[in-house]
């Protein structure tokens, strides 16, 4: 009887793919598209695991709130590094977005495709699973993001041909090696667009006693931020708190001193495309001397990231188109050809 239900909310669900990241998250609708980009912030009450207004405090609209919340509420990543931290206020995440996509609260029963980070272990496979079922999903599959990148950059993946992805999110790196249909080599680190954030606002508390903000260091990441020299390099005044005084003032940074202060987290990157280049059989080796990288992600965005690599790496290394699509495109791919790509996906059955 169950069943008969289920199959009959399908039948007026949209099927969804989804890039649950630790910054952002993104829902592709079948037939439709990228129809979602929000945050992945919920605000909620202190102490409890209750979304403020009627359960809508969720994306843009929690991010708004992050470090100027009263002291009873709270905006919570529910994501850390690529997995769940937090299982319910994931769980009301994904409801959030299910609901938001169908216009309603009930009589929603999508198949969805979600990415995972190929670094993450079976019960965190199966913890992602569970809470998009809880959320309302009827049938739920995860795909490993660099798989995801690979088929939303338009790779050969089916090909007996290599191709490495490095996908660069808010929490973890990716990186892969792909021919076949499948992950030939990979490495996952929790490396990612956070700690360059962390690492900008370290540097400001190091340099001139200024405490900012993360929203602040991601702003300054984008606007001067570089990992490779600039034909004319760039200026920026930041305003935070002076950790001695305690009081508002302002500084101007150069992007030379934000690319020395992004190095380490960024030779963590190159550390791990080597190891997983290491690991690759030779014949697909010599594919990637011609092929190169393909960069995807939203770290993939940051002036030089290119040059940077190709300098460390001598591959060619280019930028897939919208990189910060390019996950959520591959898992809306998937859901639209679940037979072509079922090699590439696992559901709760096949989580050991």
């Amino acid at each position: 009887m169950w069943g008969i239900i289920k199959r009959c909310f399908g039948v007026f669900s949209k099927d969804m793919g989804m890039d649950l990241g630790t910054c952002n998250t993104l829902v592709y609708v079948r037939g439709e598209g990228i129809v979602l980009s929000e945050p992945s912030v919920v605000a909620v009450k202190k102490g409890t695991n209750k979304v403020l207004l009627d359960g809508k405090a969720v994306g843009a609209t929690a991010k708004e709130m992050i470090g100027k919340t009263p002291g009873n509420i709270v905006a919570v990543r529910p994501m850390r590094n690529g997995v769940i931290a937090d299982f319910d206020i994931t769980e009301a995440l994904i409801a959030y977005f299910i609901q938001k996509v169908h216009n309603r609260k009930f009589g929603i029963m999508p198949r969805v495709v979600i990415a995972v980070p190929s670094g993450i272990t079976g019960v965190e496979k199966r913890a992602v699973i569970n809470s998009a079922e809880r959320a309302g999903a009827r049938q739920v599959f995860v795909v490993e993001e660099p798989m995801a990148a690979g088929i939303g950059a338009g790779l050969p993946m089916l090909d007996p041909i290599g191709n490495m992805i490095v996908d660069i999110g808010g929490g973890t790196t990716e990186v892969a090696v792909l021919s076949l249909g499948g992950i030939v080599a990979s490495r996952s680190v929790r490396v990612a667009g956070d700690e360059f954030d962390n690492s900008i606002m370290q540097h400001l508390r190091r340099a001139y006693n200024l405490q900012i903000g993360e929203q602040t260091a991601e702003r300054i990441k984008i606007d001067v931020g570089s990992l490779y020299p600039l034909e004319q390099e760039l200026t920026m005044e930041v305003s935070g708190r002076d950790v001695m005084a305690m009081m508002p003032r302002k500084v101007t940074i150069t992007s030379e001193e934000i690319r020395e202060a992004m190095k380490e987290p960024f030779e963590a990157i190159i550390h791990a495309i080597k190891e997983c280049l290491e690991e690759t059989p030779p014949e697909l080796a010599a594919d990637l001397t011609e092929r190169g990288i393909t960069m995807a992600g939203g770290g993939s965005l940051i002036r030089g990231i290119d040059s940077a690599i190709r300098k460390e790496i001598d591959v060619p290394v280019r930028l897939s188109e919208d990189p910060l699509t390019c996950v959520a495109r591959g898992t809306g791919l998937v859901i639209e050809n679940l037979d072509k790509f079922k090699d590439a996906l696992e559901s709760d059955e096949d989580i050991n």
